[in-house]
């Protein structure tokens, strides 16, 4: 299984009361990284099966924006053009990292998911810590906004390997 957990682009600073956390829009720079890292999946000739989206407003702005980029990619497939995201409502930057765990373990339970790929876009710190939860380590890596981290998970040993954390810096 190789999974993919994304940080949301950069997003706007709240500026008033009736801006909640949960409502916050992604800059025109976030819109920006979120394409790139949809370029980069696509040059990358990741074959997405499974989206999980935060239901927090700038999380679904970048998600959308990667997979409109994605689909709109030469190298989509035709299972990419009717690929939809899911809703998580507890991968929020508060999230638990080890429900997060628990819950990919189980959707894996008793699939062929050696050659499935999965993409998350959630938040810090919860993509932090879940990286360090699915690799078993100590260190838990810091994200920029945007970054992708690609981890080859195996599903029986419940673990993965992180490969590499790619940030839109990283492209430029």
């Amino acid at each position: 299984m190789q999974l993919y957990i994304m940080r949301h682009g950069e997003a706007q600073q709240v500026i008033d009361s009736q801006m909640t956390d949960a409502k916050r829009p992604l800059t025109q720079q976030g819109q920006l990284e979120a394409n790139l890292m949809g370029q980069w999946l696509s040059n990358m000739q990741v074959e997405l099966d499974q989206v999980f989206v935060s239901p927090y407003l700038r999380a679904q702005q970048t998600c959308n924006t990667v997979l409109s980029t994605m689909k709109a990619s030469d190298k989509a497939t035709t299972g990419m053009a009717n690929l939809q995201a899911t809703t998580l409502d507890f991968i929020t930057p508060m999230g638990d990292a080890k429900q997060v765990h628990d819950y990919l373990d189980g959707l894996f339970a008793g699939l062929d998911s050696h050659q499935q790929s999965l993409l998350m876009v959630a938040h810090m710190p919860l993509v932090s810590y879940l990286v360090a939860e699915l690799t078993q380590s100590e260190n838990a890596p810091i994200f920029a906004t945007a970054a992708i981290a690609h981890i080859d998970y195996d599903v029986e040993a419940m673990s993965g390997e992180l490969i590499r954390l790619v940030s839109p810096l990283d492209l430029c």
